[in-house]
């Protein structure tokens, strides 16, 4: 079995990386590689930020069959011009957990109307190959953001982003149904044909 190296210590993120993937790829973290590094997020783009992630890993796989995958993903709301975007993860500052974020975006949008609270879930997804080929590519889906939590599963701004075809948060999915339906989804999708090649 073929090891992905995920740039980044979030276990909830490779186990579902890996559900998306089938679970035919050994998916880990820097954490389980025993890589303590910050990667400083400069890019301008989700595309960069991914690219800058998966880069920061070379050095640590020098000579070994190891594909390094990294991915920047974020929430951008149509009523904020795009906002958080790609400061999804620090939007209410610095270290900050879940909650807090999902805090300031439900106070900045509490008087907005339901038609204009429009939004839209990006991941960008970059992989190096062990040959040093590069690949990156995008998932977005539709919805809407809720004036409330909505469901206890999911992180990040999964209880108050409305699934525009089914209704549902994020939060409220199985995690089947999200790993069918989600932005993370369509992106793994479109790795798969490069990632079964190899």
């Amino acid at each position: 079995m073929k090891t992905i190296l995920l740039a980044t210590g979030n276990q909830k993120k490779a186990k579902e990386i890996k559900a998306l993937l089938d679970n035919v790829f050994d998916v880990v973290t820097m954490k389980d590689f025993g890589i303590d590094i910050d990667i400083i997020e400069d890019g301008l783009t989700f595309e960069e930020n991914a690219l800058i992630k998966v880069r920061a890993l070379k050095p640590f796989v020098k000579g070994k069959d190891i594909i390094l995958m990294g991915d920047d993903s974020g929430l951008s709301v149509d009523f904020l011009d795009g906002a958080p975007g790609i400061y999804s993860a620090r939007y209410a500052g610095e270290d900050v957990d879940d909650a807090a974020n999902n805090q300031k975006l439900l106070e900045v949008m509490k008087e907005v109307p339901k038609e204009k609270r429009g939004a839209s879930f990006i991941t960008a997804i970059a992989i190096i190959f062990p040959d040093g080929h590069e690949i990156i590519c995008r998932g977005e889906v539709q919805g809407t953001i809720a004036f409330d939590y909505c469901g206890k599963g999911g992180f990040g701004y999964d209880p108050l982003f409305i699934h525009r075809s089914t209704g549902k948060s994020f939060a409220e999915m199985t995690k089947e149904e999200k790993n069918r339906l989600s932005h993370r989804a369509a992106a793994v999708a479109k790795t798969k044909i490069f990632l079964l090649d190899e």
